[in-house]
Order: structure tokens, then sequence, then C-alpha cells
């Protein structure tokens, strides 16, 4: 049986899907916009601090499935310019020090809101 994960620490759903889905042993989030959860504002223009805040974002989910950031098994990350690869390998590399998961970086036409990165993750529960 899938159980929705839903958290007040992440942004809310802005389409019908969910901030995340736990099936078995594995949480997966939904893609997660820059939105630094202080003000509600998203972040359009500095690339790290649009990492930090999906990835903040990313944490919130996984804390209120049960697990953390130390098991992503996968992440996905989607930007609309790869030019800013190095930037946001910078942020990832905070959040992911030792063991880091697999992951994937496309470079996409366009995202929700205007934003510039969107991240999601899958992770296992221990």
């Amino acid at each position: 049986m899938k159980k929705i994960i839903s958290t007040e620490k992440a942004p809310a759903a802005i389409g019908p899907y969910s901030q995340g889905v736990k099936i078995s042993n594995l949480v997966y989030t939904s893609g997660q916009l820059p939105i630094n959860m202080a003000n509600g504002e998203l972040e359009l223009n500095d690339i790290k601090a649009a990492a930090k805040y999906c990835l903040q974002n990313i944490s919130a989910i996984l804390e209120a499935a049960g697990t953390s950031m130390d098991n992503v098994i996968k992440a996905t990350v989607f930007l609309t310019d790869l030019g800013d690869f190095n930037a946001v390998n910078e942020v990832y590399g905070e959040f992911f020090k030792e063991n880091p998961p697999s992951r994937s970086c496309i470079q996409v036409a366009a995202l929700p809101k205007g934003v510039h990165v969107e991240i999601e993750a899958i992770a296992c529960c221990e």
C-alpha cells in the first residue's frame, strides 16, 4: 500500500500530486522548487540559494516520511541552464558529503513558475 507523505515544512503541491509517496521501504519525492519556507518566496536569482531551498524541501519531506537525506539513493536535478551545473554541484555536495546517491542532471527548456532548478529524490527507509 502506498502512503501519502505531507508536511507543512515543505511547499504544498501546486497541482494534483503529493509532496511524497512512501511504498514499502522507499520514499519518492515530487520535484521540489526553490521555495524559501521561511518566507514562502521563490528564489529566481541566486542559483546556489535556489538549489539549497530545493534540497531543504526534500529533506523536510523525507523527515516527514521517517527517513533522511543520508538515505537518498537517487536524485534528479533539472536545470534550465547547464551553465549552472558547477554552482548547483557545490551546494548539492554540502547535502551529500559522504556516500552520495546516484544522480541525473538534465537541462530542460522551462520549469514551473519560471524557476531555474528543480530537484527530486528517491530514498530508502531504515
